[in-house]
């Protein structure tokens, strides 16, 4: 199997809305953005797959190492063997793939953020960052796109954030603030829980909605920040949002039912936005 291959088949498999995004981009920068997207799976896996704290904090290492050998010259996974001559082109850093492994690296280290000041700085690793790569690779020109591209990053993040509350709590993880879950009367054990008859109540349908409503918020800041001169390039990231913002309102309509269930939407019904966002240029 090839490089390209291999990074292929990893986007491919993970069955992200990001794949749907990749398939209107011309050749090259459609292998750029799977190549990179392939590296942070490989990265977010070490932390999801792994249960071994120790071994996944010496994997995150290796992956550094092999950061650092790739930009040396000496990539030896196919990731990084797919990404590596692409780089330079579409301004791909090492210092962006360290932030990405650091943002996973948290996740080892701490399973709850005290306020949102700490939960925007994760965020920042393993979204923004992210979404500045990808709007590099999409084909920026504006230098105010970084900023659209971090605010999106940032849209993205808190909406997996309210789609996965459940299945981070099946592993011990809250990324809900902790000064909010306080304001909410919510308590984290009851989270942990996530059991009836506290499971739906009106203190966790406000919380759940306080952190839509900031998640929209985000998503309209991304729209207003993006330049009209880069809009058309950025259509990719304009259908991920939609994408994003369509599962949001999907869990929004289904009363925030996140705790034993995880709400996803079918891969047609992707492919259907993509293409109608592809259409409408946004």
């Amino acid at each position: 199997m090839t490089p390209q291959q291999y990074v292929q088949d990893k986007a491919a498999k993970s069955g992200s809305s990001f794949y749907y995004a990749f398939l209107f981009l011309p050749a090259p920068r459609r292998a750029a953005i799977t190549a990179f997207y392939a590296f942070c799976r490989e990265v977010d896996d070490v932390v999801d797959e792994v249960s071994d704290p120790g071994v996944a904090a010496t994997k995150l290492q290796w992956w550094r190492h092999e950061v650092a050998q790739a930009w040396a010259g000496r990539p030896s996974h196919p990731v990084t063997q797919a990404l590596l001559p692409l780089a330079a082109d579409y301004a791909i850093e090492a210092s962006h793939l360290l932030a990405v492994i650091e943002g996973c690296e948290t996740d080892l280290q701490q399973t709850r953020f005290l306020d949102y000041a700490a939960l925007q700085r994760y965020c920042h690793l393993v979204a923004g960052v992210v979404g500045e790569v990808a709007a590099n690779i999409f084909g920026r020109t504006e230098a105010a796109t970084v900023a659209y591209a971090h605010q999106l990053g940032l849209a993205m993040q808190l909406t997996n954030i309210i789609r996965d509350v459940g299945d981070d709590a099946r592993r011990g993880r809250i990324y809900l603030p902790m000064s909010e879950l306080q304001r909410f009367d919510v308590k984290a054990a009851e989270l942990l829980r996530r059991e009836a008859p506290w499971g739906y109540s009106d203190r966790f349908q406000a919380l759940m909605r306080f952190q839509a409503q900031r998640a929209h918020a985000a998503y309209d800041s991304a729209l207003k920040l993006l330049p009209e001169a880069d809009r058309q390039a950025q259509k990719p990231g304009l259908m991920m949002a939609n994408i994003y913002r369509t599962l949001l309102r999907e869990i929004e309509s289904q009363g925030f039912q996140v705790l034993q269930q995880r709400t996803s939407l079918t891969p047609l019904r992707k492919l259907w936005i993509a293409t109608r966002t592809h259409l409408r240029g946004g």
